[in-house]
């Protein structure tokens, strides 16, 4: 059998010489699409450094990879377009090249989008003095992604040659189903809302909520994440925070603080009136300390005389250096009056026989 003979050959239903223009055709796309992503990620991305905008370089980021792919993808379908197939076979093949193609350029989109959100959406709601676009800008971006690929493979699945008004009737038929087995889903979205709407805290608040404390750190569409006081990171089911007190510490406007200071029984009347003097004196000289004071001789206990102090820090003053602050003063002021600080004592007398 000479060269000419050998070509004509056919495997299955095709002859060799078809077999290696496919073959050639396939490699071709596989080296087009390496020269593409090698064209973009070198000579365009200098091109566009150079450029004062930023758009340019985040569109070369973002679609050089999904654009090789989609090439690649239709260099493969042409090459198989060169072979003879069953009909069935062929038609496949066609279906099956346009939906992916189709998955491609979703994937671009959803690259592109999720570049500007980072790019231009973030820096803006970090500029913002409010943090509900915070808050909002996570669940926006992943609702924008999930109904680009939603619509994606909506129109994919069509291409491909699947009836699409079919598949939402059925999926309309098995909803509720999915709906009842999805409650808690549902009940912790509706959570989301109501956290939105009703603002109980915001991004970075303080809260108090069914055994934990924490700062928020992300509102999510189900869930609310929580760095606690231990730096542990808790998620909280949404639903939670309908059944379930939530108290914002971080919008408390001051900080109580309630000492009793035990005063041993040899304390004089006048020294007593100038412990509380004292008292007063410390919490009004602390800037950080406001001027609703309350001082008091409130109690004759079991061992020592109480003095009872209230006082109030201001809010967005730290909390913990203010109380040692003020407990400081209090210790050297009562130390340099000669105040004694009881402690539990008992006294016990016996009767000589």
């Amino acid at each position: 059998m000479n060269f000419e003979g050998l070509l004509r050959k056919e495997f299955y239903g095709n002859d060799l010489e078809q077999w290696g223009v496919a073959l050639l055709i396939l490699v071709g796309a596989a080296v087009l699409g390496k020269l593409l992503y090698w064209f973009t990620s070198t000579v365009l991305r200098r091109w566009t450094a150079r450029t004062k905008t930023r758009l340019d370089d985040i569109l070369i980021d973002m679609i050089d990879e999904p654009m090789v792919l989609a090439a690649t993808l239709a260099g493969t379908w042409l090459g198989l377009k060169r072979l003879t197939f069953p009909e069935a076979v062929d038609r496949w093949i066609d279906y099956a090249a346009q939906g992916l193609i189709v998955l491609a350029v979703t994937w671009m989109i959803a690259r592109l989008l999720d570049a500007m959100y980072r790019e231009y959406l973030v820096p803006l709601a970090e500029k913002s003095a409010t943090d509900l676009d915070d808050q909002i800008l996570p669940i926006l971006r992943r609702s924008t992604k999930m109904a680009v690929w939603a619509l994606g493979v909506v129109v994919a699945l069509n291409n491909a040659g699947y009836e699409i008004g079919a598949v939402l009737a059925g999926l309309g038929i098995g909803g509720l189903a999915l709906a009842m087995a999805a409650r808690d889903t549902v009940a912790n979205v509706f959570g989301g809302f109501t956290i939105f709407t009703d603002r109980p805290f915001t991004i970075n608040d303080r809260i108090r909520m069914s055994g934990f404390d924490g700062t928020v750190q992300e509102v999510g569409l189900r869930s609310t994440r929580l760095r606690t006081l231990d730096g542990t990171l808790v998620t909280i089911p949404n639903s939670s925070f309908g059944d379930s007190a939530v108290e914002n510490v971080s919008a408390e406007p001051s900080r109580k603080v309630v000492s009793n200071l035990g005063l041993t029984y040899d304390t004089t009347p006048v020294q007593m009136e100038e412990a509380m003097a004292t008292l007063r004196a410390i919490a009004d000289s602390h800037p950080g300390v406001e001027d609703d004071v309350k001082v008091a001789f409130n109690a004759f206990g079991d061992f020592a005389m109480n003095l009872l102090f209230i006082y109030y820090i201001r809010s967005g003053e730290d909390i913990l250096q203010t109380q040692t602050d003020v407990n400081l003063d209090i210790l050297r002021s009562f130390i340099d009056q000669g105040l004694d600080f009881a402690f539990p004592t008992q006294t016990i007398l016996t009767k000589a026989t």
